[in-house]
């Protein structure tokens, strides 16, 4: 059974690095081929290169021109390209933020997903606090960044916490500052045979 496992959160919580950290370990443990897509990877480049073209700023990743047009396609992309992946039996890790997905529920949606009941999926939520995530964000220097400081009172709007309790799908992991131990323990939910299909 292939595994789909997305790694969520806002920027600067550490999704990427976690992942990464995590994939030989599933490599090792399952013995299945996986591969990761990471949408700043994957889009980084292209998002670049249109948003110099339509406002001169390549580095814009947060202003309502690119949540309205780049933002969907790209992760329409992002999710066909794991599809195939699915398809060719290859488990797939996907890091992106997708809060508007999560806050919907779409990652528990298998309808929506465009995966049967042969695939296990399991959502992580990375998260930390806000004031940690911008002095992150702030230290590693990004450009695609610059929008979310300079605007940080718009962009802090968009953040949220899911509640344990409203959103069950979700592997909520604390990444302020994890420990072998917290890491083992989130290998094993994801190894976990995934209880019952989510919604259909």
């Amino acid at each position: 059974m292939p595994r789909l496992i997305f790694f969520c959160g806002h920027a600067g919580t550490g999704k990427t690095t976690l992942a990464k950290r995590l994939l030989p370990r599933l490599i090792a443990a399952t013995g299945e081929p996986f591969c990761l897509l990471d949408k700043d990877t994957l889009y980084g480049q292209y998002s670049s290169a249109v948003m110099g073209v339509l406002t001169g700023d390549a580095n814009d990743r947060d202003s309502p021109l690119y949540l309205q047009h780049l933002r969907d396609p790209e992760y329409n992309g992002l999710l066909a390209t794991a599809r195939e992946n699915l398809a060719l039996g290859v488990s797939t890790l996907v890091v992106g933020p997708l809060s508007r997905e999560v806050r919907a529920h779409l990652l528990a949606d298998r309808a929506w997903l465009g995966v049967g009941a042969d695939v296990a999926v399991r959502v992580v939520w990375v998260h930390l606090a806000e004031d940690e995530a911008h002095r992150r964000i702030a230290a590693r220097g990004n450009p695609n960044d610059a929008w979310k400081l300079a605007h940080w009172d718009a962009y802090r709007t968009r953040l949220f916490m899911p509640a344990a309790a409203d959103y069950p799908e979700l592997l909520l992991f604390d990444n302020t500052a994890p420990d072998d131990e917290a890491r083992w323990q989130l290998l094993s939910a994801l190894l976990a045979p995934v209880p019952h299909p989510q919604i259909s």
